[in-house]
């Protein structure tokens, strides 16, 4: 009797030491409506199924032991949907026509205040594009719209490396530095500035050693002067508000 009350006690001190997770959903969309949800994580270099759960009547539920807090990608098959922190606590994620938002919890609430802010810029220079084709069909003289587009073009592009390379300075030691900087660093300028004020953590994660060895390796001028200077298409758009 005395063994297994000491085994039960054993089993109970390791299962109190892990952390659980609990998301809970809901969807205005119809078309998500029975559908099968999948939470999935990168392993090695393949998309693994972490989690999984049906949409019934437009609510959906993820609960589970957490081993680490990790970044998983919110699918419906194999469509992306959205970024989720796996993190200890209660988790909420909104899916509507317009919006697309996990709140609950600290690195999510930091992740999606992010990409809020992104993707207002990514807004911004989309209607840049559209008042640069309004302005030709208005007959203003193209050195004119050149001019206009180009400097508000440079400000928007100025805003969108300060706030990347900011929230990655500020994540530098927890999963969302590393994650937010292979996803959306480009210029090597701002990658290298990046890695000069790395902290070990940071230089030491996995995906941050094998992108940075890929931009040194190649050190293109294509890549170096990859930024935000030309409009993004609809796809792209499409990809940035899901969070990719």
């Amino acid at each position: 009797m005395k063994k297994v009350f000491y085994i039960l006690t054993i089993v109970a001190a390791l299962t109190s030491c892990a952390e659980s997770y609990n998301i809970k959903g809901t969807s205005s969309l119809s078309l998500l409506d029975g559908s099968k949800l999948y939470l999935k994580v990168v392993q090695g270099d393949k998309l693994t199924n972490f989690d999984s759960c049906e949409v019934v009547h437009g609510d959906f539920k993820f609960c589970g032991e957490l081993d680490t807090t990790c970044i998983a990608g919110l699918f419906m098959d194999d469509q992306s949907i959205m970024p989720v922190v796996i993190e200890k606590g209660d988790i909420n994620i909104m899916i509507d026509e317009t919006k697309q938002k996990v709140s609950g919890s600290p690195l999510n609430d930091r992740l999606y205040e992010f990409l809020e802010q992104h993707n207002q810029l990514t807004g911004r220079m989309v209607e840049l594009g559209h008042r640069d084709a309004q302005m030709l069909l208005d007959g203003i003289d193209e050195s004119v719209i050149a001019q206009e587009i180009g400097r508000e073009r440079m400000k928007i592009i100025s805003e969108e490396d300060s706030l990347v390379t900011d929230f990655v300075v500020n994540n530098f030691d927890n999963i969302l530095g590393p994650y937010i900087f292979v996803r959306n660093c480009s210029s090597v300028p701002q990658i290298e500035h990046i890695m000069s004020k790395a902290t070990d953590h940071f230089k030491n994660d996995p995906q941050v050693q094998a992108f940075y060895e890929a931009v040194t390796k190649s050190n293109s001028p294509e890549l170096a002067n990859e930024t935000m200077s030309e409009e993004p298409s609809d796809e792209e758009v499409s990809k940035i508000l899901e969070g990719e």
